[in-house]
């Protein structure tokens, strides 16, 4: 199997899993912290690897996006467990890939820490001390890459403060980094023209203003260590024209303009956005609007606007990613 750095230079997009929570929820498995899972539950984290594997992906994420010793804390549980959840989570992915057969790439998930952190908060009574920050981070991706993941994916990042913290502490991994954001609507009043910003007003110019500015990585630029960048889950509660599947276009369509504008040197994109808003049914359980067939009947735009790696998250299953998969067959 080629590295996943060489395999970047490929023309054919990759197709990466869907959500693995939502996964957890169809078998019955609620948990304080999901990678908990990788102890209580290891049959079912293997099986929800295998089925996305079956549907079609040929990258697949670590159940670690919640593994940080501050999340397991949060959940009353033993910081000193962390590393023990980050390497089942990546045994239970290669057993997936061993069952398959396939040639199989592994995203190591990180995820951002449970709450804001001091260098967007601007003390530590408020935020989590930047020195806790990288040491929470560089404790999960030190165990994903002794585990051997193929890259790591910087996810669902409310901050680019934070998503430069982060990949500041991994790069010294000499792994290929994908760095994904949570972004929400909001428009321009001068333009008028739709730009998505983190909760803590990044939109993606800024992320890479933040990046290359090196105010969080002793002056390094840190877009020479990034490979990938792009937008992840979705936060809109009130647009549905901007969750899902065109949240993930314009979201990658924000980077390409950004990456444009500041004259540098294209990354590839990546989207894997949520099944469309979040609704609670006559149960309080949490449903999503956009089917398989909705989502990829928007896949051509998504490619054309850049997107490289596609795949899901809250509320995609293997359908989706199945769906995904035929279409991209189909094309390339």
């Amino acid at each position: 199997m080629k590295k996943f750095i060489d395999r970047l230079q490929d023309p054919t997009p990759l197709i990466f899993d869907g959500g693995f929570g939502t996964e957890l929820f169809a078998r019955g498995i609620e948990l304080a912290n999901s990678a908990l899972a990788n102890e209580l539950h290891p049959d079912a984290v293997t099986d929800i690897h295998s089925v996305y594997i079956e549907a079609g992906a040929n990258v697949i994420g670590t159940n670690t996006f919640v593994a940080s010793f501050p999340h397991l804390e949060m959940a009353g549980k033993d910081a000193s467990a962390s590393d023990k959840l980050v390497r089942r989570a990546v045994e239970h992915a290669k057993t997936a890939i061993e069952k398959s057969g396939k040639e199989i790439y592994i995203a190591g998930s990180i995820g951002p820490l449970p709450g804001a952190i001091e260098a967007d908060s601007g003390d530590t009574q408020f935020g989590i001390a930047n020195t806790i920050a990288r040491d929470a981070h560089e404790k999960v991706a030190t165990v994903l890459a002794e585990e051997g993941v193929d890259f790591f994916c910087i996810e669902t990042m409310f901050s680019s403060k934070e998503a430069a913290l982060a990949t500041d502490v991994v790069r010294k991994f000499g792994l290929p980094i994908a760095v994904n954001s949570i972004y929400k609507y909001t428009k321009d009043k001068k333009t008028g023209n739709v730009v998505y910003r983190t909760d803590w007003g990044h939109s993606a110019e800024d992320l890479l203003d933040i990046f290359s500015s090196g105010e969080l990585s002793d002056g390094d630029d840190l877009l020479n260590s990034v490979h990938i960048l792009g937008v992840n889950c979705g936060a809109e509660s009130r647009r549905e024209e901007h969750t899902g599947m065109p949240y993930a276009i314009n979201g990658v369509r924000n980077f390409k303009a950004a990456m444009d504008k500041k004259g540098i040197q294209p990354k590839r994109l990546m989207a894997y956005p949520n099944a469309g808003k979040a609704h609670l049914d006559d149960k309080h359980r949490t449903y999503y609007t956009q089917s398989p067939e909705e989502m990829v009947g928007y896949l051509p735009e998504l490619l054309k606007a850049g997107a490289y790696v596609i795949g899901g998250c809250c509320g995609t299953g293997p359908a989706h990613i199945k769906a995904f998969r035929e279409y991209v067959n189909s094309t390339h």
